[in-house]
């Protein structure tokens, strides 16, 4: 039987790369090829089910290889199986398949007919991969699948400007969920000392010994997990994202933002129950927020002229109830409601586009205007007001606009004084000048070795920002966003215990990424002299090859689990201590704005609307 989990796992990655090598004129074979990949998993979840019940419904908990394994820390693969993994894994197999089934001809004759199929498969993988995790390092590695995932297939028309704009801006959400699993994670290695399992998070006499010594950090860790919840599960203040991502296919609409990946915030809420279900202060945030994400869903969901937009907004008020239900300590309701939730929003969805067109003929001949709804028991004040908050959204963009990002535009438009030609030799010295006080900071005073690290971290965040509000020179961007890493390892190098091995094994993937993009951008520099970042220009159309190449560089320097880097971010948190808050929240926030600006290039550089006249050129708004 633990072969069996371990074959359910893999199966998806073996398909999504076998439909990589497909020609991309069959669609029969495509489509084909992915229905009966889905398909056979689909049966095996279900035998995995019924097996799993013969056997008296017992925990399965698999330690599976370990990708590093250092002086302080073991990070390994763990896969874990119940009734949370049990629910989900049959909900998210039977969605699939009739996704993949649906999407066979609904999506006949597109061009990006084969992406989108492998990006299915893919995004299955990393879904199969999270909800089959037993430990938060495994289920980060399926978190950031969801993520790209989510990117690719929001902008999958990709000629267009909004659905690529609004990739970005759900990948840019996707990110802020991120900050919360990496602090939580690094918090969690120095609460328990160890890459805690969940299976031991059920043993509630070690829970409670260990929060009872550090009730702090536990509160920190939970607020951690629910702001990466938050953000995934688009509840409040993250709501206005999921809209936004109906701009891709109906069918990735339904399966990603309608059933399974808007749902993953809720399965990392179940996976941790037991650790925060004791925590009156996190139980009532939770609540807080789900009512609040309700509230809020229902009224703008009323007022939308888009069916996807209602369907949208109504997941988020149900995703707000299950959070209710979680804090009030009803798993297995949260579970049904999951369930019945993902099967509502996926029909609706996939029905649609036909249900419109039924509903604008009986509107236009059977039209009667309802006189007694909840509105008509407002006062005119209080009504109004609620519509003109409705419509606007609650202004939940614009307020993240103003208190996340444009802070950090504005601090890296400061910086434009770094510029190509002094951008070398100035950091370059300073990074010199750095390794100079790290040899010799043994002479230094106690007080100044403190600070130096986040001093350290602090520069190379600087040249994130510079990276992220670049517009001109995509080389600044680049080199700016390379250097970030080199800088982290300097801040964390003044630990004793940081081993020659751990620094070497996390710039081996930063450093081929690095080298590979550059020189993607110096061949697409010399094809396409007017490069900028400036306004999508579409590029991938003449150079689809170039665009590959540079998304992989991209993934791989952002830390995305296909190279070394990945690890090498959790292995350089390790050596961070629990008194380092600022440190940790330097790096944390270093790692998740060079994604967010890595993405950013990628997007302007190859996707969107072509910059040349005889390319065809779509609307600015689908």
């Amino acid at each position: 039987m633990d072969r069996f989990v371990e074959f359910i796992v893999l199966w998806p990655f073996m398909a999504f790369l076998v439909s990589l090598f497909l020609p991309k004129d069959r669609e029969k074979l495509i489509s084909g090829f992915a229905f009966t990949m889905i398909g056979f998993h689909f049966i095996a979840v279900l035998t995995l089910l019924i097996l799993w019940a013969f056997h008296g419904f017992n925990h399965i908990n698999l330690k599976e290889l370990s990708l590093y394994q250092g002086h302080e820390m073991d990070f390994f693969i763990d896969l874990y199986y119940d009734k949370v993994t049990a629910v989900y894994s049959v909900v998210g197999a039977m969605l699939t398949f009739l996704v993949s089934t649906y999407s066979r001809i609904y999506l006949h004759r597109e061009s990006g007919y084969k992406r989108f199929f492998y990006t299915i498969l893919f995004f299955y993988s990393g879904y199969t991969l999270a909800i089959f995790s037993g430990n938060l390092e495994t289920l980060f590695i399926g978190w950031e699948i969801l993520g790209i995932t989510s990117f690719l297939l929001v902008a999958f028309y990709r000629e267009r400007y909004l659905p690529v704009k609004n990739a970005y801006k759900v990948f840019s959400i996707y990110r802020i969920g991120d900050v919360g699993i990496i602090l939580a994670m690094w918090a969690s290695h120095h609460l328990w000392h160890e890459n805690i399992t969940f299976e031991k998070l059920l043993n509630a006499d070690l829970v409670s010994h260990h929060l009872e010594a550090h009730s702090l950090f536990g509160i920190f860790i939970s607020l951690m997990i629910l702001t990466a919840a938050c953000a995934k599960s688009a509840q409040f203040p993250y709501s206005s994202w999921l809209p936004r991502a109906m701009e891709g296919p109906t069918p990735s609409s339904a399966i990603f933002y309608g059933s399974l990946s808007v749902h993953l915030g809720v399965f990392l809420l179940l996976r941790t129950f037991p650790f925060w279900e004791h925590q009156v202060f996190a139980r009532v945030m939770i609540g807080l927020i789900g009512f609040i994400s309700a509230a809020i869903g229902a009224s703008i969901g009323r007022v939308q002229s888009s069916v996807k937009s209602q369907i949208a907004y109504a997941s988020i008020a149900q995703i707000g109830l299950i959070f209710i239900e979680l804090s009030l300590g009803l798993e297995t309701v949260a579970l049904v409601h999951f369930a019945g939730n993902a099967f509502l929003r996926t029909y609706q969805l996939l029905v649609s586009p036909s249900a419109v067109s039924y509903l604008i003929r009986e509107q236009f001949y059977h039209f009667e205007p309802r006189h007694q709804n909840i509105e008509t028991k407002f006062s005119k004040k209080v009504e109004y007001s609620l519509f003109l908050l409705s419509i606007k959204e609650y202004n939940m963009d614009e307020l993240l606009d103003r208190l996340l990002w444009k802070p950090f535009k504005n601090l890296g438009n400061l910086l434009r004084f770094i510029t190509i030609s002094n951008l070398y030799y100035v950091t370059i010295a300073t990074y010199l000048g750095g390794l100079l006080i790290l040899i010799m900071h043994y002479k230094l005073p106690p007080f100044v070795v403190e600070v130096l690290p986040g001093i350290f971290a602090f520069i190379g965040l600087m040249l994130v920002f510079r990276g992220y509000a670049a517009r001109k020179n995509i080389f600044v961007a680049w080199t700016t966003l390379v250097m970030n890493p080199f800088w982290v390892i300097l801040a964390i190098s003044f630990k004793d215990n940081l081993m020659p091995s751990e620094i070497m094994f996390y710039l081996s993937g930063v450093v081929v990424s690095a080298v590979l993009g550059y020189f993607v951008l110096l061949r697409v520099k010399a094809l396409e002299p007017d490069v900028d970042l400036n306004r999508f220009q579409g590029h991938v159309y003449e150079h689809p090859k170039l665009a590959a190449l540079f998304l992989l560089a991209c993934l791989g320097l952002a830390g995305f689990p296909i190279t070394p880097t990945f690890i090498g971010e959790d292995i350089l948190f390790a050596h961070v201590d629990y008194d380092q808050v600022i440190l940790a929240f330097f790096l944390s926030l270093g790692f998740v704005i060079t994604g967010i600006a890595l993405i950013r290039m990628y997007a302007r550089i190859f996707l969107g609307p072509h910059t040349k006249r005889y390319h065809s050129i779509a609307q600015r708004s689908s």
